[in-house]
């Protein structure tokens, strides 16, 4: 599935990285914890988080990651939006709470797996 699917489907608003939702989402994966992505999410991860910083960019590019939603409603921080403006990472925000959002990806057939 396309990121740009992922958009229309889940009414995702799009910070960053217009210009990239042809990307395809391999799988997705969700934490808070830096390390935790680094150490195991995928390239191609839909990376889903409620951390604003520019650290998530950073990490996304490390891992290539297709793109990040921020949930609850959480906007990037203005020095997170230049970083992934620079490196062309989407990033998305959504009004869910992680727990439904991920259900939701769940539903349209992305997995952690």
């Amino acid at each position: 599935m396309k990121l740009a699917e992922v958009v229309e489907q889940l009414d995702l608003d799009v910070k960053t990285g217009s210009e990239r939702l042809d990307t395809v989402v391999t799988r997705g994966y969700a934490s808070d914890l830096l390390s935790d992505v680094m150490g195991n999410a995928l390239e191609g991860d839909l990376w889903v988080t409620l951390q604003t910083h520019q650290n998530i960019v950073a990490v996304a590019v490390m891992k290539s990651i297709s793109g990040v939603i921020l949930v609850n409603g959480r906007v990037p921080q203005e020095e997170t939006v230049q970083k992934a403006v620079s490196e062309k990472i989407p990033i998305m925000v959504s009004n869910m709470p992680a727990f439904e959002l991920i259900g939701r990806l769940f539903q349209l057939g992305i997995s952690g797996k």
